[in-house]
């Protein structure tokens, strides 16, 4: 398969980007950074193989890992450059630098004058643990030199939160670089990759995320089932490899932090009901796990929207793969690494059809956000849910003109997902009951639908699965 279906965009940014080097900038500096973020695996890195690769430039493609020391890191660094592309390469084999300072001096003077070059630092988080320096260094030598050279500067890292500091006021690279953040692949990129039907395709996402990796080994216009069926009983597959690295790589299984992550991802969603699935944690532990789950973006937490203030808060794993491997394949790995897959594909067969109905809910906000105004009715600018402490009522789809707390309620709207069950005159009936109860809602405001299998009821905007990955064509 194309691993690069749905890259042309990113690509084309990138392309953009060296043309600015290549023309040169104000000054005589037309060097250029770029701050590249993303979730672990979902292909930052290919990316920008690929794109070094078909520009066709000298480049230095360096990434870091968790080195227990400063020199470690600059021995990797140094071997990396020997073996780069740029005319001066030889220049860093015969050195062995002890700073990053002497490093990266020494990276300018292997980069050429006469044409643009490309440095990547993948994983940069991991050489800002290791030497807190490395940031205002890399910044002076960016201000003093490699902004003077034709040179795009690409800086990668998957932890989400750290990269986007990067950029922040009062960070030495303040304003020096462009950010980039770099998205799974969509509902619509897996529909191409995998040649489904646009509802399978939406399934086909709650339990890949849209990760290049997983969806490579994905056989082409293979169902969820039949998928499942091959990846749960193979211990080395994507779909069980990729969560479990993920997850080890941030949050470990004695951090409070990991606790909570698994407890949410279990199933649980309220404060309170995450602590007792945690082991009974402390309100203030559980507090800062949450503030850092939010922060790393693992975690997003959510409130009711309507016209009336709420502190029902819920919380939801952001990432819709993690959603899937939290819930299914994560608490049972050992099972699966005995043999017994089977016992894992038949846990996810009996709670396929409950399981989805909820995860694909934030998956569809998202679609409808993205969809062209004249498809929603005027005014929607934010689309979430509502509900109580009791869930009645609860309402899958809200759209307001603000949020959390809206001046004015543009539609309500009910999500029906099972295969062969239409959205009816009692769905639509349930749908219009709770909207009476919905602060800030009455007759006037229209419902909407968005249903798998079709409606067999009139009196509403009914969306399609095809609706939906329009939105991502549009």
């Amino acid at each position: 398969m194309d691993g690069f279906v749905g890259r042309d965009r990113e690509l084309a940014l990138l392309n953009a980007m060296l043309g600015r080097v290549k023309r040169g900038g104000r000054a005589g500096r037309p060097g250029r950074a770029l701050l590249m973020r993303g979730r672990r695996r979902v292909g930052k890195s290919r990316l920008v193989e690929e794109f070094v690769e078909r520009a066709e430039v000298p480049h230095l493609f360096f990434t870091a890992s968790a080195q227990p020391t400063v020199a470690a890191d600059l021995a990797l660094f140094v071997e990396a450059a020997a073996a780069s592309t740029l005319p001066g390469a030889q220049v860093l084999s015969e050195q062995q630098p002890r700073t990053w300072d002497a490093a990266l001096t020494l990276l300018v003077a292997a980069l050429p004058t006469d044409r643009p070059s490309v440095v990547v630092l993948d994983e940069m988080p991991y050489l800002i643990a290791s030497d807190p320096g490395f940031e205002g260094t890399l910044q002076k030598i960016f201000d003093r030199e490699l902004s003077r050279r034709p040179v795009l500067l690409i800086c990668v890292g998957s932890d989400l939160a750290m990269m986007e500091a990067l950029n922040a006021y009062g960070r030495p690279f303040h304003q020096r670089a462009t950010e980039m953040v770099i998205p799974p692949l969509s509902p619509a990129d897996v529909r191409d990759m995998l040649d489904l039907s646009a509802a399978d395709a939406f399934d086909a996402y709650l339990v890949s995320g849209g990760l290049p990796l997983i969806l490579d080994e994905w056989p082409a216009g293979a169902s969820v089932h039949q998928y499942l069926s091959e990846a749960v009983r193979d211990p080395t597959s994507a779909l069980l490899v990729s969560g479990e690295r993920a997850v080890a790589a941030e949050f470990p299984p004695q951090s409070q932090a990991g606790l909570v992550l698994r407890a949410i991802g279990s199933g649980e969603r309220t404060f309170s009901l995450i602590a007792r699935a945690a082991g009974d944690l402390p309100q203030a532990s559980l507090s800062r796990a949450l503030r850092l789950l939010i922060q790393k973006r693992a975690v997003e937490d959510t409130l009711p929207l309507s016209t009336r203030p709420s502190r029902e808060t819920r919380y939801v794993v952001a990432d819709p793969y993690l959603r899937f491997w939290l819930s299914f394949l994560g608490p049972h790995l050992a099972e699966i690494e005995r043999g017994r897959g089977d016992l894992t594909l038949a846990r996810i067969v009996t709670s396929w059809a409950s399981w989805r109905g909820r995860a694909i809910e934030p998956v569809i906000r998202e679609a409808l956000r993205r969809l062209p105004g004249e498809q929603l009715p005027a005014e929607t600018a934010v689309i979430g849910g509502y509900w109580t402490r009791t869930n009645d009522p609860e309402i899958d789809l809200v759209g307001a003109d603000r949020g959390p707390v809206a001046r004015r309620i543009s539609f309500v709207g009910s999500i029906k997902w099972q295969e062969n069950r239409p959205f009816d005159a009692h769905d639509l009936g349930r749908l219009l009951l709770h909207r009476s109860r919905l602060p800030g809602a009455d007759e006037t405001v229209p419902p909407v639908v968005v249903s798998r299998s079709g409606a067999a009821v009139e009196g509403a905007r009914v969306l399609s699965p095809q609706d939906l990955l329009s939105a991502y064509r549009d």
